[in-house]
């Protein structure tokens, strides 16, 4: 025994020799688990339609003025679409308010859907167009014909408004 041994063995201290031992842990699995969500999209029917916004039939009492007017169709719809037109009143009426003519919507005549030429008519709309299937991507573009037997009437421009509604089928 070492004096100190002694002194501190006398005084009744005990000293113990520390080792200190140094251990490194592994690291922790990481914990994992699997799931799944179901992403829903749901696509509905639409449909649009653009028209030509203008069409002039023109010329002297007595003659057949014609035209052209085209619309676009886009349409998802796997039971396609119809087309119809109708004038949004009875007549056709004088830029000129002095003017007291007028023209009968019903004179003018449109290409219905069977490439026959019938009246227009304010009471019940006419169909122009119809279709069993969805259409392209971009629309289809359709044209059809107007024909007027311009009325003998005061010279100046008629003017009245015809609605183009496309519908989905059902």
């Amino acid at each position: 025994m070492t004096s100190l041994t002694r002194r501190a063995a006398a005084a009744g201290v005990t000293l113990a020799a520390a080792a200190a031992v140094v251990t490194y842990a592994t690291p922790a699995q990481a914990q994992t688990d699997d799931a799944a969500t179901t992403a829903t999209v749901t696509v509905q029917a639409a449909i649009t339609i653009t028209v030509d916004p203008t069409f002039t039939l023109a010329g002297v009492p007595g003659d057949a003025a014609t035209t052209s007017v085209s619309f676009t169709v886009t349409s998802n719809d796997p039971l396609g679409y119809t087309v119809t037109v109708q004038p949004v009143t009875t007549d056709l009426v004088p830029a000129d308010p002095t003017n007291p003519d007028t023209i009968p919507f019903s004179d003018i005549l449109v290409e219905d859907d069977t490439a026959t030429l019938v009246p227009l008519d304010p009471a019940n709309p006419v169909t122009v167009h119809t279709q069993a299937t969805a259409s392209a991507p971009g629309g289809d573009t359709i044209t059809h014909d107007y024909e007027l037997t311009v009325p003998f009437v005061t010279p100046d421009d008629y003017t009245g408004e015809i609605t183009y509604v496309a519908t989905v089928n059902t």
